[in-house]
């Protein structure tokens, strides 16, 4: 998928849809249609994809219920896999995800990973230290809202890339 600087006519509207500071509000509402708009057409549009960004249905295990969920996440590619920021809109909490993926990657485990209708595992890897400052940037350039998350939380916004 493209990337803001190459991306299509609503990229920038998405962005600035994104950066609104009332929209977490409705995450909930958000991610359910997208997962209707997922479901009805098997995974090849998704309303960060219509935008002309890049995105991906996670599936991952939950560590207490061990029941398999899935959430849309924004993705950066990066190098043979993709990045995912556990951002929950500079929100005060991390996604629930974020702790499932933190034991799927201590278990050894991977995670479902469909992207633009094809699915996939990927083994995660949380990316800290000075690689994550790395990263963090080029993530940036998809989508600069993760700035703005950043100085809403008090938390460092964990980051995953999946390989």
């Amino acid at each position: 998928m493209a990337s803001p600087a190459t991306g299509n006519l609503l990229t920038p509207v998405a962005i600035w849809i994104g950066g609104i500071s009332w929209v977490p509000r409705f995450l909930r509402q958000i991610t359910a249609m997208d997962k209707l708009l997922q479901r009805i057409t098997r995974g090849r549009l998704s309303f960060v994809g219509i935008a002309g960004l890049p995105s991906m249905m996670l599936t991952v295990v939950g560590r207490k219920s061990g029941i398999a969920r899935s959430t849309p996440v924004l993705c950066v590619p990066y190098q043979h896999g993709h990045l995912i920021a556990g951002s929950n809109f500079g929100g005060p909490t991390q996604p629930v995800w974020v702790l499932n993926v933190r034991a799927a990657q201590a278990a050894g485990q991977p995670v479902g990973v469909r992207v633009d209708g094809v699915e996939s595992q990927a083994l995660p890897r949380e990316v800290e230290g000075a690689e994550r400052e790395v990263v963090w940037t080029h993530m940036l350039k998809t989508w600069p809202n993760y700035a703005k998350y950043a100085e809403r939380t008090g938390r460092t916004i964990p980051v995953f890339f999946l390989g």
